[in-house]
């Protein structure tokens, strides 16, 4: 159970989700974790808060004071784009929906530009699930083309012996419930990370929350659409065990609610696939001062 104390307790886990820096990557920016293992797992609890893009930019500010920065968010963020498989039926859509204890995703994920995207860049592949309360994550890195011979050609790709356990999953996976390709979500991200009594505390902040239901070649010179009102940003806490009373008390102080929201849901409900859930992020707050169109698309 995930519990708030004043006096935080420092996590022993340092997996986190946040690229590295250029010389540790070796050229490939983005794609690789602190720890050496090819295959990444961790657990831990994850709470959502939708804000104001303008609210976030002021609490960015405020726990740049505690938190350090991502070393790649830089003034602008990152980009983060991700393909997410489901079954014909939408199985992982809908044991999101109705709230099952037990639920799972496969995604690829890239980290940075998808446009500079090719055979040989490297991508995540992930299962994410969730147990109860706790989020779990497993996944390993691959050139793309491996990525997609796995998920899409549905063939074993080549990959080191530490890594065939979790492959030998995925293709079951996919094999098993027929899975493909469904839609596909991108966004710009701030990342800070804990210090000291924080360590495995990670707050992000997603904006230009966009997506599309075709085109899923990460590279593909796509139109994309907004699939949160462009005024709106995603504020994810992810801890490993406690959530700092620093932290709850910032939030209780701007009042900000924890929402249920699923990027991957919002994209499949934005474009049709699926009704409109009690979850999803209504768009009627988009600026209707401008352009329709120019509000909707986003490359």
């Amino acid at each position: 159970m995930l519990k708030w104390f004043r006096k935080p307790a420092v996590s022993a886990a340092g997996s986190s989700d946040q690229p590295l820096s250029g010389a540790e990557m070796d050229g490939d920016q983005g794609h690789r974790l602190r720890a050496p293992s090819k295959l990444h797992a961790f657990n831990r609890y994850e709470i959502k808060y939708l804000v104001d893009a303008a609210e976030a930019v002021e609490l960015r500010q405020e726990i740049e004071q505690r938190l350090d920065r991502d070393r790649h968010s830089g003034d602008a963020g990152y980009g983060v784009w991700s393909v997410y498989y489901d079954t014909r039926q939408l199985r992982f859509y809908w044991e999101k929906i109705e709230g099952l204890k037990f639920r799972r995703k496969l995604r690829v994920r890239h980290y940075g530009d998808r446009f500079a995207v090719g055979d040989d860049t490297p991508v995540f592949i992930e299962i994410k699930q969730r147990v109860n309360r706790v989020t779990q994550k497993r996944r390993v890195r691959l050139p793309y083309r491996d990525a997609l011979r796995l998920c899409d050609g549905r063939q074993m790709a080549e990959h080191a012996p530490s890594q065939r356990a979790f492959l030998e999953e995925v293709l079951d996976l996919v094999l098993r419930l027929d899975l493909r390709a469904v839609a596909m979500t991108g966004y710009q991200r701030h990342a800070y990370l804990g210090r000291d009594a924080d360590v495995g505390l990670r707050v992000t902040f997603d904006h230009r929350v966009r997506g599309r239901d075709r085109d899923f070649h990460l590279g593909a010179d796509a139109e994309n659409r907004l699939i949160v009102p462009a005024r709106k940003a995603i504020v994810e806490v992810k801890a490993n065990e406690r959530v700092p009373y620093w932290l709850t008390d910032l939030t209780a102080k701007r009042n900000l609610q924890v929402v249920r929201v699923s990027k991957y849901c919002q994209s499949v409900e934005a474009h049709g696939l699926a009704p409109r859930s009690i979850f999803h992020v209504p768009d009627h707050d988009l600026d209707l001062g401008r352009d329709r169109s120019s509000v909707l698309s986003e490359a």
